[in-house]
């Protein structure tokens, strides 16, 4: 009983003292501290849909990267290929890397967009997380799959 007291408590100091993300410059502040993409995965664990939004912007720049990356490698490959033997450039490599690298921009775009989404997402959360006792107390008996309960929020 003491060790779920200690974790509520835990937990409702960290949401209680939760700071407003900031995007500026492609890289992602709180408290004026920058925050590696790991960090800010756990900072938006208390709000899914900020995670997911997050999530899916870095997929997206994943992706794009690798896409981006083995376009290139594969046409400066191809070339490398044409200036050191008799083979007649540009072969059909070259032009399967610059598909590979016109493909990587549409899947890179809106990237930004994404992660600018998921810090607004969390920010709104933190300002309707802010309730106080006299103001916003809710007492409701909850019914789930494991039994009866009361939920509290204040």
């Amino acid at each position: 009983m003491k060790k779920l007291f200690l974790s509520i408590a835990i937990v409702g100091f960290s949401i209680g003292f939760a700071q407003n993300l900031e995007y500026s410059k492609g890289k992602i502040y709180q408290a004026g501290e920058q925050l590696s993409s790991y960090e800010t995965k756990l900072v938006m664990a208390s709000n899914l849909k900020a995670q997911y939004a997050f999530k899916k912007a870095k997929n997206k720049e994943s992706i794009g990267g690798f896409l981006l990356g083995l376009g290139i490698g594969t046409t400066a490959a191809d070339l490398v290929m044409g200036l050191t033997s008799d083979v007649k450039y540009p072969t059909g490599i070259t032009y399967v890397g610059v598909g590979l690298m016109t493909l990587s921009i549409p899947v890179l775009s809106g990237r930004k967009k994404l992660i600018e989404e998921s810090v607004d997402i969390y920010n709104q959360g933190l300002k309707n997380e802010k309730k106080t006792l006299g103001d916003n107390f809710e007492l409701n008996i909850v019914n789930n799959s494991n039994g009866l309960g009361i939920q509290i929020n204040f």
